[in-house]
């Protein structure tokens, strides 16, 4: 089926929900009015599904491939014509810096995009995904002169950009990387190492591609402190010389197959320092949270077209009789959508992504009141939320996209097992986007063990005060006491740990995974009041979208007493602590 994409749903929450097409009433984004925020969701929603869609299947069947004698690596077919078109159409520079050439719109805006993108193809849409976090990181930290010379060309997308993290030896634990950063005479710096991974490393769809690579000089202390981050491009830009950097082969993965995931080698390589010397850290920061919030675009995006397909499949396929008596008298049997199991499936399915497309929604537009709002109280707590809710939106994103394409393969039954239906594709797509740019187990520790405490709790505290303060501005909010039940629970979460972590670090780790979820769930509820009240007050428009505003009322329903009750063994796990974990010896593993 071809893809439709979500855009009454969008709207809604643009619109009705969140306030984003009142962000044009700020200066900096004065051009985003409501019509040109619809005439971009129209407009990427037809790219995604007239242009980047046809390419996914030969993408994932094709896969990339690699010359060994000239390390050059073509992308499937059909790549290079749609990545022109998307350029061609300015995607790649929609909120990018007006200085270097982008469009300067909301990132929210940019969040929608990329969940278009994600859902008709995410290998073609990760060429263009770890570029923006290349150019962030070199309009944060880059020095002029650098800022001149790779920003406009890489907005533009005439070239492409890189994140070289890891190596053989070491993924999380950055400190231990062994690449060499050895200064020249010019000012610039020999890059030696090799790394593995690499989105982007190298392909056909570009002249050139920008490496942003972690590396250590060499009086550097061998820790975290001492890592620093280089620009090292493929071709130098001042004389069109190769630089000695070279893809020494392709990953074999599972899924993602369009995407080239490279092993690099830095053969004495030109680079120059962004930023100070063994700052890289915070520069990386920069690339890696702007990159956790694209992938948990990609987990709503898989989920996105697995809702999409299972629901097609559904409401098609003939297989027994309605429990409740025949629906289709005159055919042998009925659609399988009328079974309250299948139901089942596909209101969670609905429900959860409605849900995480608000979360990240959400998100998005805190991110850009943090960037644009002239009170700086606001910016500051805006910043706060979104600081809080990046390991949440990378984690829960990518953990229910994946279970959610998961149950839609379920909807298919056999179907869903072979190759000839799309599902199987998606789960097998959506299973990386739980591991890279830091596994989910890496964002909760980052969220109990390090969020929570900055600024003295002020994060946590934000979210705390905007999910009471709606509970006492609203005394008659949709499901009222499902959401303050679920609150008070996030709250003895966060005192539990607060009480027992700085004892025992192992006591947050222990809770870390459940606390992101229970923190998600939560978030979700209010969003998912929110929206239920908004659709209350709309049905009595004579020009209201009654389907859409009804649909909204039941799912919340469905959400508050299907979904939301996971809270309360979510906060008894968190509780329980970390005895049974730890508890194992040695031997008993095997015993």
């Amino acid at each position: 089926m071809q893809y439709q994409a979500p855009a009454n749903d969008i709207r809604f929450l643009l619109f009705d929900v969140l306030g984003v097409d009142r962000l044009h009433e700020l200066e900096k984004y004065a051009e985003a009015t409501p019509d040109l925020i619809s005439a971009v969701i129209d407009e990427a929603g037809k790219l995604a599904a007239e242009v980047i869609q046809p390419t996914n299947q030969t993408g994932d069947r094709e896969g990339c491939s690699y010359d060994p004698e000239t390390h050059a690596v073509t992308t499937p077919k059909g790549f290079k014509e749609a990545y022109k078109q998307f350029v061609e159409g300015g995607w790649t520079a929609l909120d990018a810096p007006p200085e270097f050439g982008g469009q300067g719109l909301p990132h929210t805006l940019k969040f929608v995009v990329d969940e278009m993108m994600c859902s008709t193809n995410l290998s073609l849409g990760m060429y263009p995904g770890l570029t923006h976090g290349a150019i962030s990181a070199l309009f944060a930290h880059g020095s002029d002169e650098l800022k001149n010379i790779y920003l406009e060309k890489l907005i533009s997308g005439e070239w492409t950009g890189t994140m070289c993290l890891t190596e053989p030896q070491c993924g999380t634990d950055l400190g231990m990387i062994r690449t060499r950063a050895t200064p020249n005479d010019d000012g610039s710096y020999a890059i030696e190492g090799t790394k593995i991974w690499i989105t982007g490393g190298e392909h056909d769809l570009v002249d050139n591609i920008v490496h942003l690579v972690l590396a250590k000089l060499p009086d550097a202390p061998d820790t975290t402190k001492g890592i620093s981050l280089f620009v090292v491009p493929k071709f130098l830009p001042d004389s069109s010389e190769r630089n000695p950097v070279f893809c020494g082969g392709l990953e074999h993965k599972m899924g993602i197959k369009g995407s080239a995931t490279c092993v690099m080698n830095f053969e004495g390589a030109k680079g120059w320092l962004v930023g100070e010397a063994n700052d890289g850290m915070r520069a990386m920061f920069t690339m890696m949270n702007e990159a956790r919030l694209m992938v948990g675009m990609q987990g709503l995006g898989l989920a996105e077209m697995a809702f999409q397909e299972s629901l097609d499949f559904a409401r098609e396929r003939l297989q027994g009789r309605s429990l409740g008596g025949p629906k289709n008298a005159d055919g042998p049997a009925d659609p399988i959508i009328v079974h309250p199991d299948v139901r089942r499936m596909l209101m969670r399915q609905k429900v959860l992504n409605e849900g995480m497309r608000a979360l990240a929604l959400y998100t998005g537009r805190h991110l850009d009141l943090s960037v644009a709002h002239p009170d700086e109280a606001v910016r500051e707590a805006s910043d706060d939320l979104v600081q809080l809710l990046t390991p949440v939106v990378k984690g829960f994103l990518t953990d229910e996209g994946f279970n959610n394409a998961n149950t839609g393969l379920q909807v298919l039954g056999g179907s869903g097992f072979t190759t000839d239906w799309p599902l199987e594709q998606l789960v097998r797509d959506g299973r990386i986007a739980r591991i890279y740019e830091g596994t989910n187990g890496i964002q909760a520790m980052d969220l109990v063990g390090r969020k929570l405490s900055l600024k003295g709790g002020k994060l946590v505290g934000g979210l705390f005060n905007e999910l009471t303060g709606y509970l006492k501005d609203n005394p008659e909010a949709p499901h009222r006491e499902e959401l303050e039940g679920a609150i008070k629970s996030l709250e003895e979460a966060t005192l539990w740990l607060a009480s027992n972590a700085p004892k025992d670090p192992e006591q947050a780790g222990a809770a870390a995974t459940p606390y992101l979820r229970l923190m998600a769930l939560t978030v979700i509820g209010y969003l998912w009041s929110r929206m239920a009240g908004v659709a209350e007050k709309k049905l009595a428009d004579a020009d209201a979208n009654t389907a859409l505003l009804e649909s909204k009322q039941v799912s919340a329903r469905f959400y508050f007493e299907k979904l939301l009750p996971e809270v309360h063994w979510l906060l008894d796990d968190i509780k329980s602590g970390k005895d049974s974990l730890m508890a194992f010896d040695n031997n008993h593993w095997a015993a």
